[in-house]
């Protein structure tokens, strides 16, 4: 009796070192690698590395309770490996949606292909990008509007980055009546639009006021504008229209 004690003693002390090893071994591979993982993302400029670490988390406990389960619950891990292949698989069918979105996320994020505070367009939608997670991309239009857009479509869809000069251009069609000063037209366009709407204005760009043809109204033209990134268009548009309504050179106004 006693000797069977004494056995059973050792082989709980032998099962308790095998479980401290394991632990011991875990919590150092993640340590190890979780300053690794840090380090690669922070060098690659890669925000929220978290979800891969948990990940990798994941990865290294779980090798360290299959390692245990022979030699401790005399388990063999083969059946739960395959258990487990089942259930992944099922859980992957099932939300291949997202995991399609963090691999286009981290795909994006490596190559750093779009960052917060970007102009582009995507699609049919511009504006500027206000955040961008793993999952998805939010963007800021110019009407305040905020899409977000998962990456997994994201990345098949076709992205600009628009240059700072043309991010916030908007314009102003007219018409000249024929015979008139061109000369004092745009003097007097950019008179009106710099005591109207100049605080809304991006001011590293000056005003333009192109002439673009000719049409039985007179001299079309455009008044080319850049406006500051937290401003919409619409209102900027509407303001200077108002205010070159009724101007005795004006054939014909459109906003546009």
């Amino acid at each position: 009796m006693q000797d069977w004690l004494v056995s059973q003693i050792d082989a709980l002390v032998i099962k308790a070192v095998i479980i401290a090893v394991a632990v011991f071994v875990a919590l150092a591979a993640q340590r190890v690698v979780t300053r690794l993982v840090n380090k690669i993302f922070e060098a690659a400029e890669v925000p929220n590395a978290s979800i891969v670490i948990n990940l990798l988390r994941i990865g290294i406990w779980s090798l360290a309770v299959l390692s245990v389960l022979k030699p401790v619950f005399g388990i063999d891990p083969t059946w739960v490996i395959t258990a487990l292949g089942v259930v992944s698989v099922a859980i992957s069918l099932g939300l291949q949606d997202t995991i399609s979105n963090i691999v286009s996320g981290l795909g994006l994020m490596l190559a750093r292909v779009i960052r917060p505070g970007d102009h582009v367009t995507i699609g049919s939608t511009t504006g500027t990008v206000t955040d961008v997670t793993w999952r998805s991309t939010s963007l800021r239009t110019r009407g305040g509007d905020v899409d977000v857009i998962p990456n997994s479509v994201l990345n098949k869809t076709t992205l600009t980055h628009l240059a700072d000069s043309n991010a916030g251009v908007c314009k102003v069609v007219f018409a000249v009546a024929p015979t008139t000063d061109l000369d004092a037209v745009v003097a007097d366009i950019r008179a009106t639009v710099e005591a109207s709407v100049a605080d809304d204005l991006d001011p590293r760009f000056q005003i333009g006021v192109n002439f673009t043809g000719m049409t039985a109204y007179g001299t079309e033209g455009q008044i080319v504008l850049h406006v500051a990134d937290d401003v919409g268009f619409a209102g900027v548009q509407n303001r200077v229209v108002h205010e070159l309504h009724g101007r005795a050179w004006l054939a014909n106004a459109l906003n546009s």
